[in-house]
């Protein structure tokens, strides 16, 4: 059973993320070690909240999860996939982790469109031959719930969504996936996404 690294940086429902990994088939440890993350065969970098206080409280986590990333996937969820990013415009700007190109920025004021999206809302294949979503139909619902999203390169976009405007809700570059909806949440389609990031491993 391969080990996978959830980065415990104190945010973030952690516990529905190994439930899921778990039923995924996976053997996954919540750790804030360094040694042990970087031992791991894979990570992901869970999290809910806001970049700033997200990107402080992975502190000095930060340079083990990219160095890391060099042996090992990596797989960011919601507020982890955002910190995938170069920089994030929530509440000034801050450096996020840059290990795919781009930035976080918050949805556009629309009349009667609420702020966060929340809850399920589909997801557009963009690269269907990208194994993280592998088995998976060309457009398929997923759960949501964010107030900022990714704007990256066409290259390093997996599946797009729509919600006030069309944005990145899967990104990649080499060995790290960020996904910004709840894959733990999502029923059959994001158990066989985890399933395929532990194929990854």
């Amino acid at each position: 059973m391969k080990k996978i690294a959830i980065v415990d940086y104190g945010l973030g429902n952690l516990r529905s993320v190994v439930r899921g990994l778990e039923k995924a088939g996976a053997n996954a440890v919540i750790t804030a070690d360094p040694g042990e993350i970087a031992s791991c065969e894979g990570i992901v970098l869970p999290g809910v909240g806001a970049f700033r206080e997200g990107m402080e409280q992975l502190g000095p986590l930060k340079n083990t999860v990219v160095n890391a990333t060099k042996e090992v996937p990596l797989l960011g969820i919601c507020l982890g996939m955002q910190m995938l990013m170069e920089v994030s415009e929530e509440h000034g700007i801050h450096q996020g982790l840059s290990l795919i190109p781009g930035s976080v920025k918050r949805f556009p004021h629309i009349s009667g469109m609420k702020v966060p999206h929340m809850g399920w809302n589909s997801i557009f294949i963009e690269k269907p031959e990208n194994p993280l979503i592998e088995g998976c139909a060309i457009e398929e619902y997923v759960y949501f719930v964010h107030s900022y999203f990714a704007k990256t390169t066409d290259e390093c976009t997996l599946t797009t969504t729509t919600y006030i405007c069309p944005f990145a809700s899967s990104i990649f570059k080499n060995n790290t996936y960020g996904v910004q909806f709840h894959p733990e949440k999502s029923g059959t389609v994001g158990l066989k996404i985890l399933k395929n990031f532990i194929d990854l491993v």
